[in-house]
């Protein structure tokens, strides 16, 4: 090597992307010809080559100002030449090297370098500084898991800082000019320092690395996880036959959710269920709670509305097919439907069908859907006693469901059914609650707008269902009444029972048992006899079962006896219906004393209530048996008040009443009777008694008294009508105030009764007793005086004769 005065001459290897550090041993790949024929010269006299690096590493032919002035002093350890003219070269760093000044070689570059001396500075506080980088960087091999374990080894093994620092510095992940700068310091204390500071910052940002890094990890292991776990899933549903290409539930449920016609409200109950579910775990209990409201907010019916029917005579029709009678309720149905003919939307009516049971209630409501173009569901209230059941329970219980009426609507299909709730008067009440509270808002139409099931806590429309409720009293919560339109079915005449039996409960009866139309007939003048002698009701439940024991008798005989047809008359009807039940025609046969008949009303329809009266020696005591209700218990004492004040007037002596004891007793014991309609046959019986006139046989009578002798109005005026044409009665007595609701009562009722109003009871004992009542005059001492002629007096406002 050349020596000057002003350094040795080296060639100079330039390098474009790395910073050699003395003691470092770095495989090199050199391309470019300079720098191949710079280790040529290198190799010849196994000299030392000066190893540089450039400023810019894109620049393939670097000038002198492009390369920085201090490198390293290396020797060629081996160098191998490759197929494709590149050179593999093996060299290590030796001294620093500063460059003077560069050489005008063309072939490549080279110039005088002088090496660069270390400076020391203070042992101890470059011992410490040494010190503090080992250690510092131990933490940092941990982080950067590019350097490999190993390299901490020789690190601890240096023991001269200056090798210490150069080092390390080599191994750190720095930009060039960073490298350039450490390798440029001359201080060993400065490069311990520097090292020590760009380890600081490198750390910090390692640190945040494995921060990601092992977020990321967590992630990629729990997506995997899932993902394994759902191809397990996929494999064991192929296996059980499901199929892998059934659509993912919640795209399906969304796809739903989408394609139904919500309200603004549930639908976005529904969107935010959904995106809670897809936020839970699949297998956990909540989202198996959330899964079922879905299914239910998707099944329920919100705007399918089906097409109703405003065809009025076509409506008509179908009533008159399906039932014979009921005129009234055929009339409010058609009023509806003219009146929904005239406006788009009309809030559905609440009507309430009261009546006994066998009159056609539940049936009507059908022929009413069928009528009117309605889906028809039927909700049963029998016994009902919990209140959810109607609104539904709470999501937070375990099994909640909705309330039957919203169950009802999914049954029905649409959002504007006819809804039948029946038997509406057998609701109960306990801890649980009032269901006839509950059905308030269900049944009022101003607020079933935005009837609140506590299951769906969204509002749901139900203005639009037509509700018919069904009930055999009126034995309902005043507020529930209040909200229902009530139309009486109060049972049917015999002409009626005949025109049913004929029309629809034989042809039902002869389908239900097999029977053809050649083999099995019966006379109309049978199916009468059926009615008075075998059944005593108001609807025709117990006429169709007496048919069906017909039909089955029939085919008895037919199988057993070969017969080909079995004609059944009045004359051989006891030969298969067996012993009659009931007595038909008068209710007594001779007019008797005591003994009236009055009308009452039963729940089954209108029945006769014989009264009797005895007197037996006592002391003025009147008792009354027959298990009597409070009512008819207090008409029992004021009949005997009221007889005791006008005695005079009906020929009755005073003196009587101190010697002997009334008994009234209403027979059939074992039945409660009550009701404010039985004072009139009271007063009828007690003074029939005593004064010894016999009451007429063929007379019934209803209405209840006062003190002063009016006779007051009651209620079921057409089931007792039909229950005194049931008995045979030529002659009913009547409330004069009751005189206006003879308008309803059906045509041939009236033929078949002569109906007499009154308004006192002169005038009603004036009717019934078989004689007229004789007054007497009584003097202030007891003794008898002539008879008093009749005459017409007026006495506390009543007209006596």
């Amino acid at each position: 090597m050349l020596e000057t005065v002003r350094g040795v001459l080296y060639p100079v290897l330039p390098l474009r992307d790395i910073v050699v550090f003395p003691h470092m041993i770095v495989p090199l790949f050199v391309g470019r010809e300079k720098s191949v024929r710079a280790l040529e010269d290198v190799m010849k006299d196994d000299k030392q080559i000066l190893l540089v690096t450039q400023k810019n590493a894109a620049q393939d032919d670097p000038a002198t100002s492009d390369i920085y002035t201090v490198g390293t002093v290396g020797t060629v350890l081996q160098l191998l030449k490759l197929p494709d003219g590149t050179v593999k070269v093996l060299v290590e760093g030796g001294q620093r090297a500063r460059i003077t000044r560069f050489s005008d070689n063309e072939l490549f570059f080279q110039a005088f370098a002088e090496t660069v001396g270390e400076n020391a500075g203070e042992q101890q506080e470059t011992e410490a500084l040494a010190r503090t980088v080992v250690s510092q960087f131990e933490q940092y091999i941990k982080l950067n898991k590019k350097i490999p374990p190993e390299v901490l080894v020789s690190i601890n093994q240096i023991e001269e800082p200056s090798k210490l620092a150069d080092t390390v510095a080599a191994h750190l992940t720095l930009k060039i000019p960073e490298k350039q700068e450490l390798l440029e310091a001359a201080a060993v204390s400065e490069r311990l320092e520097k090292v020590f500071g760009y380890m600081e910052g490198e750390i910090g940002v390692l640190q945040v690395e494995k921060r990601i890094r092992n977020r990321v990890k967590r992630q990629m292991e729990k997506t995997q996880r899932e993902y394994y776990l759902n191809e397990q899933l996929k494999a064991i549903q192929k296996e059980l036959g499901e199929g892998e290409d059934g659509k993912d539930e919640m795209a399906e449920l969304e796809d739903r959710i989408n394609k139904t016609k919500f309200s603004k409200e549930a639908h976005d109950k529904a969107v935010a269920e959904l995106k809670k579910l897809r936020s839970m775990s699949p297998m956990s209990a909540e989202a198996t709670v959330v899964r079922n409201y879905l299914d239910w907010l998707l099944s329920v019916p919100w705007q399918n509305r089906t097409k109703i029917k405003r065809d009025i005579k076509g409506a008509e029709k179908v009533l008159d097919a399906d039932h014979f009678g009921l005129e009234k309720v055929k009339e409010r149905i058609l009023e509806y439907l003219a009146v929904q003919q005239r406006i788009k939307k009309m809030k559905g009516p609440i009507l309430c069908l009261v009546g006994a049971p066998g009159v056609g209630k539940t049936s009507l409501g059908k022929s009413v859907a069928r009528a009117t173009g309605r889906n028809f569901v039927r909700m049963s209230l029998g016994g009902v006693r919990d209140e959810a059941e109607i609104r539904g329970h709470r999501r937070t219980y375990i099994g909640s469901m909705p309330g039957k009426i919203l169950q009802g609507m999914k049954k029905a299909k649409s959002s504007n059914p006819l809804f039948l709730l029946d038997e509406v008067d057998k609701l109960g009440a306990d801890w649980r609650g009032d269901p006839s509270s509950a059905l308030l808002e269900v049944l009022d139409p101003e607020q079933n707008g935005t009837f609140n099931d506590h299951y769906f806590e969204v509002d749901y429309d139900l203005s639009d269902v037509m509700f018919v409720t069904t009930a055999n009293t009126l034995r309902i919560p005043q507020p529930l009444l209040d909200r229902m339109e009530i139309i009486r079915i109060p049972g049917y005449t015999e002409d009626e029972k005949v025109e049913i039996a004929r029309r629809h409960l034989i042809a039902k009866q002869m389908s239900a048992h097999g029977i053809r139309k050649n083999e099995w007939s019966i006379s109309d003048d049978a199916v009468r006899d059926v009615i008075r002698y075998y059944t005593r009701e108001a609807g025709v439940r117990n006429l169709e079962r007496e048919i069906a024991n017909l039909t089955r008798k029939a085919i008895k005989d037919i199988l057993m006896n070969k017969t080909e047809r079995v004609a059944i008359t009045r004359r051989n009807l006891e030969k298969y219906a067996g012993v009659r039940k009931f007595r038909f025609g008068e209710a007594e046969s001779e007019d008797l004393v005591g003994v009236t008949t009055g009308l009452a009303w039963t729940e089954v329809g209108g029945e006769l209530l014989t009264i009797e009266a005895v007197t037996v020696p006592g002391k003025g005591r009147v008792t009354a048996t027959g298990k009597l209700g409070d009512v008819m218990k207090e008409s029992v004492q004021a009949a005997e008040s009221f007889v005791k004040s006008r005695s005079y007037l009906f020929g009755i002596r005073p003196a009587v009443f101190e010697k002997k004891d009334i008994h009234v007793h209403v027979p059939e014991g074992a039945t409660p009777k009550d009701g404010p309609s039985a004072g009139v046959a009271m007063v009828t019986s007690i003074v029939s008694v005593l004064s010894g006139i016999p009451v007429k046989r063929d007379i019934a009578m209803t209405g209840e008294i006062t003190l002063r002798g009016r006779v007051l109005p009651i209620g079921g005026l057409k089931e007792k009508l039909l229950a005194a044409l049931r008995g045979g009665l030529k002659t009913v007595l009547i409330p004069k105030e009751n005189e206006k609701d003879l308008a309803e009562i059906p045509d041939n009722v009236k033929r078949g009764l002569k109906i007499i109003p009154v308004k006192t009871v002169d005038e009603l004992l004036g009717q019934a007793l078989a004689a007229p009542l004789t007054p007497i005059a009584w003097s202030e001492d007891g003794d008898p005086e002539p008879v008093v002629p009749a005459q017409k007096e007026e006495r506390s406002g009543v007209v006596t004769h």
